[in-house]
């Protein structure tokens, strides 16, 4: 089995179930409210290990009572958490509101994760014995870069989310070999709303783009290749808070596993289909059997 290494963060997710969204200054009654443990690093970590994929996870984690929930999460899917430190202060948080139509708008609060700065030579060892290694962006920017070039000097293939979007460190997307953003953070980034002419920019540099398009799919595009778009299976959505991460996670196994596009693209929309119709983050992500059963 290919080890799958994750840079990223955990977060504790605050969800808030709402008819609708407060606009500013507004104040709304909620009808539920539940903890969850989350991050995108942490979601990516548990959506891979799910999905069967062996599973390391390089990050931090508050000494509050969130930290050791988080911990606990990880280490119930499987993930190996020998990486993930605990320093002292609160762990990161992540306050969601999700309305019934299942779309969400979401607060980061940093806290631990903004600890990790560099790496050591354990976080750089799991890098080069893994086969794969997943980045976010919700960590400090230079680590994120550090664990990219590490990776590109040991031949490990690297993906990343490039969420939350914002400008980039001078360098990472050279060592980056697949970028997964949504159509929203491609546009961000690209300065095209089209999600074609989008992609056509971002493949000036990064080898391979992914673009995720919601209840519409995905758009798959390579250098020197035609973009391909595929189709998501048709469900009702109850929760979306997990999909983006279900979907790259599922993905990393598949092509970890030597998987052709094609068919890990419509794997990890399998399994983000299964994500969205479940409420939660983490705790919506499918197990491996689901997923091809589905």
């Amino acid at each position: 089995m290919t080890a799958i290494a994750v840079l990223g963060s955990t977060n504790m997710d605050l969800v808030a179930y709402v008819a609708r969204a407060p606009g500013r200054g507004e104040t709304v009654t909620g009808r539920e409210f539940r903890t969850v443990p989350g991050g995108k690093g942490a979601n990516q970590a548990v959506a891979a290990a799910r999905a069967g994929g062996e599973v390391v996870m390089i990050g931090a984690v508050g000494t509050d009572e969130y930290g050791s929930l988080l911990r606990a999460n990880l280490e119930h899917a499987g993930v190996d958490t020998d990486l993930l430190h605990t320093v002292a202060g609160p762990s990161g948080t992540a306050h969601i509101v999700v309305d019934d139509e299942g779309s969400n708008a979401i607060v980061v609060v940093p806290g631990a994760n903004a600890t990790v700065t560099a790496l050591g030579p354990g976080e750089h060892a799991a890098i080069a014995a893994a086969g794969l290694l997943l980045l976010q962006l919700e960590l400090p920017p230079a680590v994120v870069r550090e664990g990219a070039r590490a990776a590109r000097t040991r031949g490990v293939r690297t993906i990343l989310t490039p969420s939350p979007v914002q400008p980039l460190p001078a360098g990472l997307l050279d060592a980056v070999d697949l970028l997964v953003p949504n159509e929203h953070e491609a546009a961000a980034l690209s300065g095209y709303g089209d999600p074609h002419a989008a992609a056509e920019i971002l493949l000036r540099q990064v080898p391979e783009v992914v673009i995720t398009l919601g209840a519409k799919g995905c758009l798959y595009a390579a250098r020197g290749g035609e973009a391909i778009v595929f189709p998501a299976p048709e469900v009702t959505a109850v929760d979306t808070t997990g999909a983006g991460d279900t979907f790259v996670g599922t993905l990393a196994v598949a092509l970890a596993e030597g998987r052709a596009v094609p068919e890990a693209l419509a794997w990890a929309s399998s399994a983000a289909a299964l994500c969205v119709q479940r409420p939660g983050a983490s705790t919506s992500m499918p197990y491996r059997s689901e997923i091809d059963a589905a």
